[in-house]
């Protein structure tokens, strides 16, 4: 990424609400950009000693930056995960990024290391943890948190 206008675009991420909070009727939801600095925070935490810590923090960063253009695409918009996946692929691909945050965005996806497996769970921990930020406010966000819950044990995480 080495242009003004392709950081630009990249920053715009900020601007893109999570879907899934507004369906669930939360006023001023975070954005996605908000989503992953709560990952990258969480891994700066708890990441666990025998992964590589700064490619887990670069892939909380990108792995949801193809949504600069194609949207938060939640489970309830009726869009299969393989056309999920060849959406923000295509994004990706047509965006000025390195070569370098493509691979990390592919990894994610493809769920291929160790890396991208506890990036999935911090993506899953980071809602789950939101939800019961909202939840404070006297909604019932129980379903956000199901997922994490279930992974928690498995990296230690005590819920």
């Amino acid at each position: 990424m080495s242009s003004k206008e392709a950081l630009i675009e990249a920053l715009s991420l900020k601007d893109v609400i999570r879907a899934g909070w507004l369906r669930s009727g939360v006023e001023f939801p975070e954005s996605v950009a908000s989503h992953s600095w709560g990952m990258a925070f969480i891994a700066s935490q708890i990441c666990p000693a025998e992964l590589d810590k700064l490619r887990v923090l670069e892939m909380c960063i990108v792995h949801d930056l193809a949504e600069v253009k194609v949207g938060d695409i939640t489970p309830h918009d009726g869009i299969s995960v393989e056309e999920k996946h060849a959406l923000e692929s295509e994004a990706i691909d047509s965006m000025e990024v390195t070569e370098k945050t493509r691979q990390l965005f592919e990894e994610y996806e493809t769920q291929s290391t160790p890396e991208s497996k506890f990036v999935r769970f911090l993506d899953k921990l980071d809602m789950a943890l939101q939800a019961e930020i909202y939840e404070k406010k006297g909604m019932d966000l129980s379903e956000f948190k199901k997922t994490a819950i279930s992974l928690a044990e498995q990296y230690g995480f005590e819920w």
